[in-house]
């Protein structure tokens, strides 16, 4: 028999879920109260046929190899860096931890006041230095590149936490068998260090791509998709759907497909690291 816990649990999951799914085979109308018109299968059929859906695929797409791959390198740098020092790494580690307790929010609320043209500290500096003369936050190409260095800043320390945890179950005794042996530092990472590792860096990865899929604040606070929906990635373009043009049917939708897609990678790297734990 199923717990009262259980119960409430399964209620305030299945339910809405659903619900969700019955939507996107509907027009949903908010006008004069809510109503339901059955469309079959319109909604989906658009969801797989919409350019405008294609190209925030594709910049999600590219913010998440950017954001992820970005995080991945930059942290476990700095997690072998932490890892060798022999006084202050805990002072370290307690300073890498302040860019995780600041809310995604404030990220942006930070980025698009440093980045301001009129009195912002960095556009200040980029434009007196020659690398760049404009709008940061309004220019096509700068606006991505913006937006992916605020999430590098806030999430990388993560990474490197995980990492750093990671590096402490390397076996000691080898790396000074190895060192006895007349290895470089580059060999005993490479054939030592990172293979030790290599189940961590998956669930670092995970984590990190499974958040990265969902990323909406920094870029809503900052550019809100633009410009010229240069940044509107699939959260922000759902977020459109939904609430700027009440199309709650066809968000539906896009909802579904974002979740399948999460389950599909949270299931790769799933496999992949049962796959690893083999292996070792």
């Amino acid at each position: 028999m199923m717990s009262p816990a259980l119960f409430l649990l399964a209620l305030i999951t299945l339910v809405p879920f659903f619900s969700i799914i019955w939507m996107s085979f509907n027009d949903v109308s908010l006008m004069g109260g809510l109503a339901f018109e059955f469309s079959g299968l319109d909604n989906w059929q658009r969801v797989f046929t919409d350019p405008d859906i294609r190209s925030s695929w594709l910049i999600s797409l590219v913010y998440f190899l950017a954001t992820v791959g970005l995080e991945m390198v930059i942290g476990t740098v700095m997690a072998l860096l932490v890892y060798s020092l022999t006084r202050g790494s805990n002072i370290i580690i307690s300073l890498l931890l302040i860019p995780m307790f600041i809310a995604p929010v404030i990220v942006g609320l930070l980025g698009r006041f440093m980045l301001d043209p009129s009195h912002g500290l960095y556009a200040w500096m980029l434009n007196e230095s020659g690398l760049f003369d404009g709008n940061i936050l309004g220019s096509v190409g700068s606006a991505m590149v913006a937006v992916i260095l605020m999430d590098v800043w806030e999430w990388t320390p993560l990474v490197a936490l995980i990492v750093l945890a990671g590096l402490t179950s390397v076996p000691e005794d080898v790396l000074e068998a190895a060192e006895m042996d007349g290895a470089r530092y580059g060999q005993k990472l490479l054939y030592i260090i990172l293979p030790s590792i290599s189940n961590i860096l998956l669930v670092a990865l995970l984590i990190r791509a499974m958040d990265a899929i969902r990323f909406f604040a920094i870029i809503f606070i900052t550019t809100n998709g633009g410009p010229a929906d240069s940044t509107k990635i699939i959260p922000i373009r759902l977020y459109d759907i939904a609430f700027r043009f009440f199309d709650l049917g066809y968000a539906a939708a896009v909802g579904i497909t974002m979740l399948v897609f999460s389950i599909m990678v949270a299931t790769a790297f799933t496999k992949l690291l049962k796959r690893q734990e083999k292996a070792s």
